[in-house]
Parts: C-alpha cells; structure tokens; sequence
C-alpha cells in the first residue's frame, strides 16, 4: 500500500510545476497587458494635454485682442448645427408690403461650441434680422442673392466674437486668417411673399 501513495505523490509533483508555470505566465501576460495599457493611456493624455497648451500659446502669441475666440480647425471634426427659430421680417421694398420667412441653421466647427455661440445668441439673431431687413424681394429671390446673403450672416455672426469685415487679423509679419465658431449657413425655409 505504500508503493500507491508514492506514485500519487510523484504524479502530484510532476503536474505542480506545468500548472505554476502556466499561471506565471498568465500573470506576466496580463501584467504586461496592463502596463501597455496605461502606457497608452498616460501618452495619449499627456499628448493631448500639450497640443492644447501649444493652442494656448499660439492663440496668446498671434491674437492680442482678448475679445477673438480663433477656433481650430479640424478637418476630421463633425460639425454642428444650431437651428434658430424662423424669422418674419419685411423686406426693403417699395411700399413695404414685401416679406420673408426664412429659416436658418447655424453651422458651427464643433459640438463644443453650441454654449459659447448660444451665449451670443441674441445679438447674432438681431443682425440677422438687420441683414434681411436690408434687402429687397428681386434679391432674395435669386441664388446670387442668397448665397450673399448667408456669407453675410456668417460675418455678422463672428461680431461677437471679435470678428466680422473679412476675419483676417493683421500681425507685424503676415496676416492671419482667423476662424471663428459659425463656419457657415444652411436655410430650412426660404418664404418671400
């Protein structure tokens, strides 16, 4: 009877050391696993974290007027829309019997923009108003006149933010072409009666 638990517990020491080296080597997987990681995930925050203190001082260092909000362009961003509720404004006409009902979508370069650009809200939405109040049926009631239209718009909209009358700002050196949060104008309805 003696021999029998001599076999079982070289059976059990033979199969000890497959199974520890095993979990050993599972451990050390997963352990590198885990430091590659947060090795990834510190490079890319600390990546992030200095191309946003790069815009930092490349906005101080070419913009000094405090007023100008210059918003980087991304061609890869999705762009945002802000629907503003539709305007009735009578038109520039003789007689002034003319109207329009026009509807329009602001859009912005990025989703993080919508507060800073509702903020601005009501004064962006009275210079649109001015901007229509200006012109007459016959142009409106072209392409031409539309498209001028929402490039005007989209000037009038970057007032707040320090812009308007072309967006460029002029350094010492060349001048700078700034972007602001409305890149451009879409038109949900366009009435003129």
């Amino acid at each position: 009877m003696s021999a029998k638990p001599e076999k079982e517990e070289a059976a059990a020491a033979d199969g000890a050391p497959p199974k520890s080296k095993k979990l050993l080597i599972i451990i050390l997987v997963a352990v590198l696993v885990l430091l590659l990681l947060a090795g990834g995930a510190a490079f890319f925050l600390l990546k992030k974290h200095s191309s946003s203190a790069e815009e930092e001082e490349t906005s101080a260092a070419t913009h000094a007027e405090p007023a100008k909000v210059p918003v980087k362009v991304d061609p890869k961003a999705v762009p945002a829309y802000l629907p503003l509720d539709p305007m009735v404004v009578n038109l520039a006409d003789e007689g002034g019997e003319r109207v329009a009902q026009i509807g329009v979508t602001l859009e912005l370069e990025d989703a993080h923009m919508i507060d800073t650009v509702k903020a601005y809200l009501p004064a962006i939405r009275s210079s649109i108003l001015m901007l229509i109040s200006q012109r007459t049926a016959d142009e409106l009631l072209k392409a031409e006149g539309k498209q001028k239209l929402a490039d005007d718009i989209v000037e009038a909209a970057a007032e707040p933010f320090g812009g308007g009358h072309g967006n460029e700002t002029t350094s010492k050196k060349k001048k700078v072409q700034v972007q602001y949060p409305v890149v451009g104008v879409l038109f949900s309805s366009f009435i003129v009666q």
